[in-house]
């Protein structure tokens, strides 16, 4: 071994101790795996807004202004052509599962043709009776279940009591012709009444799906209790399909009963009452952290393919 080569020993043996720390560790390990992607971030904010119209087939009441009462009973028909103007709106918010609701419900009826009753049934008579009344409700909310969506997995449900406050603005014209006694006829001066109170509320609604994009649902909710008058008491009961027409988009239809009635018991009382039993068609608007329809419809990712 001449002098070159046994200065070249230990500088390899040098290198041979060095040269394994300073080596990439990725090639010495296995394959980087790239990390499982996680489910989108759920915004805790989510609302609906639904705009509808009621057409009651059928609807009945009486109108007591100072002792007179008056008493109704009309059709549709009869019933759009009086009307004078009609506007209905329902909506929510939560942030996850704790919300606010509302409704506001608003018709004026022009003159309405009636049956007038007096004290005792004495005299008969007819009368011409005008009405607007306006329902304005205000509820905290709390849902068990899914959150309301246009589309969702069949079997999935949500069902959500409420309670809050329900606003009463209604005002009354009555114009009488009586029937006196010996076939006379007696003219009554028109009359007025106006009142505005508040109900404390209690109420119910819930939804099923009974597949991706058709739901039931059913509402009903009482107010009252009598505490603004010797009768006061409101309510509604309502149950129908809904069908979605888009994404986050829901076309409703329902039957629904609305009713509602008030008396101060005086002597010559002051009151009405107000029963309506119909058809509602509505359009509902899903908003915020609602899930959208392709997220639910989309079947499960097949499992990748293994290279041979």
């Amino acid at each position: 071994m001449n002098d070159r080569t046994q200065r070249l020993v230990p500088v390899l043996a040098g290198l041979a101790l060095v040269l394994p720390p300073l080596w990439p560790a990725t090639s010495l390990a296995e394959p980087a795996v790239s990390p499982a992607p996680q489910a989108p971030t759920v915004n805790p904010w989510s609302g609906t807004v639904e705009l509808y119209g009621l057409a009651p087939l059928r609807t009945t009441g009486t109108t007591t202004i100072s002792g007179q009462e008056a008493e109704v009973d009309q059709n549709l028909g009869e019933i759009l052509s009086v009307l004078r103007f009609a506007a209905s709106a329902r909506g929510s918010v939560e942030k996850g599962r704790l919300g606010l609701l509302g409704d506001l419900w608003y018709i004026d009826l022009g003159d309405q043709a009636s049956r007038l009753v007096g004290p005792r049934s004495l005299f008969t008579g007819t009368a011409d009776v005008g009405q607007k009344l306006g329902v304005y409700d205000l509820a905290l909310r709390y849902r068990f279940g899914e959150r309301e969506s246009a589309i969702g997995k069949p079997g999935s449900y949500a069902v959500i009591p409420y309670a809050g406050l329900r606003l009463i603005d209604g005002r009354l014209d009555l114009a009488a012709t009586l029937a006196g006694p010996f076939g006379r006829t007696l003219l009554e001066p028109s009359r007025s009444f106006q009142r505005t109170w508040v109900q404390p509320l209690v109420g119910t609604q819930a939804s099923v799906f009974l597949s991706p994009r058709l739901r039931a649902f059913a509402r009903a909710d009482v107010g009252g209790f009598g505490l603004a008058g010797q009768q006061d008491l409101s309510g509604n009961a309502q149950v129908g399909l809904g069908y979605a027409i888009g994404d986050n988009t829901d076309l409703n239809l329902s039957w629904r009963y609305m009713g509602l009635k008030w008396n101060n018991g005086d002597d010559r009382s002051n009151g009405f009452s107000t029963n309506l039993n119909g058809i509602e068609v509505g359009v509902k608007f899903f908003f915020g952290g609602a899930p959208r329809g392709p997220a639910l419809a989309a079947t499960p990712d097949a499992a990748p393919a293994v290279a041979p």
